[in-house]
C-alpha cells in the first residue's frame, strides 16, 4: 500500500474535503483526487462518495480513517524526530477526562500545555462516559481507578479522596449507634448508585463509621451533587479536589473521609499508538499537578 496515498486520503477526510485539503497541504486537487481513487483500486473498495460540494465517507473508508490517521499522525512526528534529533510536539492532542477533573484541574492544565507548546492544538471533552481512545480517536483518556485494560498503559497523575460533607445548617444525628448498626441519613446520591449500599467512613477521631444513606435527590453528575449539598438538600459523598475549598471557606463541613482505598486518576493512551513527543509532554506536565499540590 502506498503510505503516501493513505496520508492524502485521511488529509481529505480530516479537512473534509479535497478542496480545503488542497489548499491546507497547497497541492492540486486534482492530484488528491487521483491518489484517493489509486488507493481505492489498490484496496478494491470505495472509500468515499462524492457529492457536487461535499464528501461522505463509506463504511469501508471510515474504518481505514479511524484505524490509520492516528497512525499517521505518530508515523509523521517519529519522521521528523529522527530528521530534526528530537521530537518536537505539535498536531492536534485529543483528550478525554470526567467532567469534575476536567473543570477543576484539567483547563487550567490543558491551558498551560497550549502557551508552553503553541504547535500543538488541544481539544479537551469532558464526558463521564467509558471512551475509546482508538475507535473514538483520543490521544490520552483520565480515568479514575481504571480496571487493567491489556490496550491501555499509562501513568498515576493524581490522587485524591472521597469526603462526606453537608451544609454547615443541615440537621444531622448527634450520636452513633453503639453497634455497628449502620446509620441512616439523607444524602444526595448519583442516578446509578446501588440502593441499599452504605458509606464507611473515617472520622476526626480515626473511629470508622457506617452511614446508609437514603436517598432525597438522586442527580447524573457530581458537580450537581455538589451544588445539591450547599443548598442544605442532604449529605453527600463528593471528590475531595471537588469541596476541599468549600470546606475550608465554612461553606460545608467534613463528616469523614471515605475509608475505602484512595481515588486514583490516572492518564492513559493506546498501546496501538506510539508514545508521540505530543502525548509524553501533555502527561508529564499533567504528573507535575500533584506535586504543585
Amino acid at each position: 500500500m502506498d503510505l503516501g496515498a493513505l496520508a492524502d486520503f485521511n488529509a481529505v477526510v480530516t479537512h473534509g474535503g479535497f478542496g480545503a485539503a488542497a489548499r491546507a497541504l497547497d497541492r492540486p486537487k486534482a492530484t488528491l483526487s487521483r491518489r484517493v481513487a489509486d488507493l481505492e483500486q489498490t484496496l478494491g473498495v470505495r472509500l468515499l462518495e462524492r457529492g457536487a460540494r461535499q464528501i461522505r465517507l463509506t463504511e469501508e473508508g471510515e474504518a481505514l480513517h479511524q484505524r490509520t490517521h492516528g497512525l499517521m499522525a505518530d508515523l509523521g512526528e517519529a519522521v521528523e524526530a529522527v530528521t530534526s534529533h528530537g521530537a518536537v510536539p505539535r498536531g492536534r492532542l485529543r483528550v478525554s477526562a470526567p467532567v469534575v477533573f476536567a473543570h477543576l484541574l484539567l483547563a487550567r492544565a490543558a491551558a498551560h500545555f497550549a502557551l508552553a507548546y503553541p504547535r500543538v492544538t488541544v481539544d479537551v471533552v469532558a464526558d463521564d462516559r467509558m471512551v475509546d481512545p482508538v475507535a473514538d480517536g483520543f490521544d490520552v483518556v483520565i480515568r479514575v481507578n481504571p480496571i487493567g485494560d491489556e490496550r491501555l498503559v499509562g501513568r498515576r497523575i493524581f490522587e485524591d479522596a472521597l469526603w462526606v460533607v453537608a451544609a454547615p445548617g443541615l440537621a444531622l444525628p448527634t450520636t452513633w449507634p453503639d453497634d455497628a448498626t449502620a446509620m441512616p441519613i439523607p444524602a444526595v446520591v448519583l442516578s446509578h448508585a446501588s440502593l441499599g449500599a452504605t458509606w464507611q467512613i473515617r472520622g476526626a477521631d480515626g473511629a470508622i463509621r457506617t452511614l446508609s444513606p437514603q436517598p432525597v435527590l438522586r442527580v447524573s453528575t457530581l458537580l450537581m451533587a455538589r451544588e445539591a449539598v450547599l443548598t442544605g438538600a442532604a449529605i453527600g459523598r463528593l471528590p475531595k479536589m471537588a469541596v476541599q475549598q468549600d470546606v475550608r471557606a465554612g461553606r460545608l463541613r467534613l463528616l469523614g473521609t471515605d475509608a475505602s482505598a484512595p481515588v486514583e486518576i490516572w492518564a492513559l493512551y493506546s498501546t496501538r499508538r506510539l508514545l508521540s513527543a505530543k502525548v509524553r509532554a501533555f502527561i508529564d506536565m499533567l504528573q507535575a499537578l500533584e506535586a504543585q499540590g
